[in-house]
């Protein structure tokens, strides 16, 4: 798939794609809006280098795909903006350095995230984005069939029976904000995905057990298959340069952002838009155990004037 008015220019052999001709400052036609659409669909995760954008210009172009969230279900926004999360890594938020698909304890997790770059180190903070569909595909097809019958909790809560005590304590304050309304969420491991009908796995650093397993059959079966959505040939790196937007798809991909920067500064903000309760290749739906997202969501009952 092309497009008439933009470049596509694939990085790695299954996902990942540069958007070549595109002004994320200007006011995009609902054509050109169309397009970025299927590629980010295809490709998975999209890249716009050197874009000059602010905050509202990105929340404004989010905005284009769908309604969008909050910042974040229970950390705070920027004072002036509550769509944005503000990741100033080392100063206020603890490093996302582990394998996740953003917000899969809500019973909405988001379509999509929009993730602009203000400070970048000059070597290392890098991304690693993975495709959760190719890693199904690649699955044998015991492994296929066992993933299809499978149902997981997300949950944002984290397994305090890990050792904390080494933790700085930023790290536990982060925590603390990160848990201060815990969530709970039954999802399918194998999601079909509502545009292109691909099956993925939706798995990530939010599982917390498999239903119907004990915690060491469940931990066990989820780093199985972990292990193919990791596979180098799933992934691709992209090195950030200030400026840049990346655009990926919660639905099909996983993300680590790596934290081999030192104490250099790291500065990034996140706009995520509304998605669909995912279904299960059986046609169920996703079901909240605890925690109501409908106020991230947006999705307050209508006040009657």
């Amino acid at each position: 798939m092309g497009s008439q008015y933009f470049d596509i220019k694939p990085i790695a052999g299954r996902i990942g794609a540069k958007i070549i001709g595109v002004d994320l400052s200007t006011n995009l036609s609902d054509e050109i809006i169309s397009d970025i659409r299927k590629a980010l669909v295809k490709h998975k995760v999209i890249f716009f280098r050197g874009q000059n954008i602010d905050a509202n210009q990105q929340v404004a172009f989010a905005r284009r795909f769908g309604e969008v969230t909050t910042a974040h279900p229970t950390v705070p926004s920027l004072p002036d903006n509550p769509e944005v999360l503000d990741l100033n890594y080392g100063k206020t938020v603890a490093r996302a350095n582990n394998w996740h698909t953003d917000v899969t304890f809500v019973d909405s997790p988001p379509l999509g995230s929009v993730l602009r770059a203000l400070v970048i180190p000059p070597s290392g903070g890098d991304t690693i984005w993975a495709n959760s569909v190719t890693a199904y595909e690649d699955l044998p097809t015991h492994l296929r069939n066992l993933a299809d019958q499978l149902w997981a909790v997300h949950s944002n809560a984290y397994d305090y029976a890990a050792a904390t005590v080494d933790l700085p304590e930023e790290v536990r304050a982060y925590r603390a904000v990160f848990t201060s309304t815990v969530y709970e969420t039954l999802h399918p491991v194998v999601r079909v995905h509502p545009e292109s009908g691909e099956r993925g796995l939706f798995i990530g650093g939010f599982v917390r057990r498999i239903r119907g397993l004990s915690q060491n059959e469940s931990d066990e079966i989820v780093k199985l298959l972990q292990a193919y959505v990791t596979r180098p040939e799933n992934t691709v790196r992209w090195r950030w340069q200030v400026g840049d937007v990346a655009f990926w798809d919660n639905r099909a991909t996983q993300h680590y952002a790596i934290a081999d920067y030192g104490n250099q500064p790291r500065h990034v903000q996140r706009v995520t838009i509304v998605g669909d309760i995912p279904v299960g290749i059986d046609g169920r739906q996703s079901e909240a155990i605890k925690g109501d997202s409908s106020a991230y969501n947006r999705r307050e009952p209508a006040l009657v004037s």
